[in-house]
């Protein structure tokens, strides 16, 4: 749908991401889905097509064109039909490369920033554990100094990328004393001794992205590996929360997108057929359409002040929050409208349906996104 956020560059773009999806992607989604992960090679191959650097500096390989075309590539992929794959990439070059590049120096930027946007190394962000959830502040894993290293001890949970992580960008205490004040970030990378995968988690969605626990004993992480000043990376965690929620808002809309023409497409089927008793499952379908353009509209509002430099957490918040719960109606609206013939393991129906439920739960659940806003909006709590 045409809308004036976008220039006819980000049109003929869009254009672009849309045959490479369908021609590198959509062939290839179902083998994907079924070994679990999204292949490194296709990573390499994003990277040669520079849709890794879309936002990233050209001195490090990336193309300087800003939030607006990652935004574009983020919806095309996401249309794919598997959640899995655009959470791989996503995960990869929205969210975690994201800090190396804002609070990285330039030797950290040329050795593992430069490399990750042409798809050579691949990147996770290791923030979750199994007791704190979304809580940062409440992390355990330490990175204690001696020296110029630290020794950093704990695990972490849910990684996404994971398995197949060249490097990490771990959050970590190197001051319990100080709560969320004594949180810092680092760069550690898999090959070292210590780090383990402890497992790799099977999951309802998303199984075309391998997903893990992360385990540290004794890693020795160069303290040229801290990220930006020791004790803030609470802040720079809370900073990149804005864009992993758009990123999650856009790609909700996609995949609802996706399950919306499937779902349409197979009415017309239907008529065609000769079943006239449809009048239902037209108007779900209409509702599902508003439903999707609700959401389009908060997240197009939330991307534009956010690229525009301007405070952007309460429509970011509101955007991710809509947008997380509008997928799981359509997709669920859809499975019904295809009823027994969306509900096989071969059917994309019972996959979009799959894969929208973390939506609602990734970077931040709704109930956390309501809390934000109650906060940020001044509603009184009774």
């Amino acid at each position: 749908m045409t809308h004036w956020l976008f220039t006819e560059e980000h049109h003929r773009f869009r254009e672009r991401v849309r045959q490479f999806v369908a021609e590198e992607v959509m062939p290839y989604v179902d083998e994907w889905e079924q070994k679990g992960e999204t292949p490194r090679e296709f990573f390499r191959r994003c990277g040669e097509c520079g849709f890794l650097g879309l936002k990233f500096p050209a001195e490090y390989g990336g193309s300087d064109q800003g939030y607006i075309a990652e935004a574009i590539f983020i919806e095309e992929l996401s249309r794919c039909g598997s959640g899995g794959v655009a959470a791989a990439i996503g995960a990869h070059a929205n969210i975690a490369m994201t800090p190396v590049w804002k609070y990285g120096n330039d030797q950290q930027k040329r050795k593992y920033l430069a490399p990750a946007i042409r798809g050579e190394m691949i990147a996770a962000l290791g923030i979750t554990e199994p007791n704190a959830g979304s809580d940062v502040a409440g992390i355990t894993t330490t990175a204690r100094r001696v020296g110029d290293e630290y020794i950093l001890n704990g695990s972490k949970i849910f990684i996404t990328n994971g398995v197949h992580a060249d490097y990490v960008c771990v959050a970590a205490k190197t001051d319990s004393s100080r709560g969320h004040r004594g949180v810092s970030l680092f760069i550690v990378e898999s090959r070292w001794p210590g780090f383990k995968v402890g497992k790799s988690l099977k999951k309802l969605g998303w199984r075309a992205s391998d997903t893990a626990e992360l385990i540290f004993e004794d890693v020795r992480v160069p303290a040229e590996n801290l990220l930006g000043e020791e004790n803030r990376g609470f802040y720079y965690i809370m900073s990149n929360f804005q864009w992993e929620r758009i990123w999650l808002a856009l790609s909700s809309i996609a995949q609802a997108e996706r399950a919306l023409a499937d779902a349409r497409a197979w009415l017309r089927q239907r008529k065609a057929e000769g079943s006239s008793n449809l009048c239902a499952q037209r108007q779900l379908l209409a509702d599902m359409a508003m439903d999707v353009e609700k959401a389009r509209q908060l997240t197009y509002a939330a991307l534009y002040r956010y690229a525009s430099g301007k405070d952007a957490v309460v429509e970011t918040t509101m955007a991710k929050a809509y947008a997380g719960e509008m997928v799981r109606r359509v997709t669920d609206g859809a499975l019904q409208i295809f009823a027994e013939n969306g509900w096989t393991d071969d059917a994309p129906a019972q996959r979009y349906w799959r894969d929208a439920r973390i939506q609602a739960i990734g970077g931040g659940t709704t109930q956390i996104m309501y809390e934000i806003l109650v906060k940020r909006l001044g509603i009184v709590s009774a």
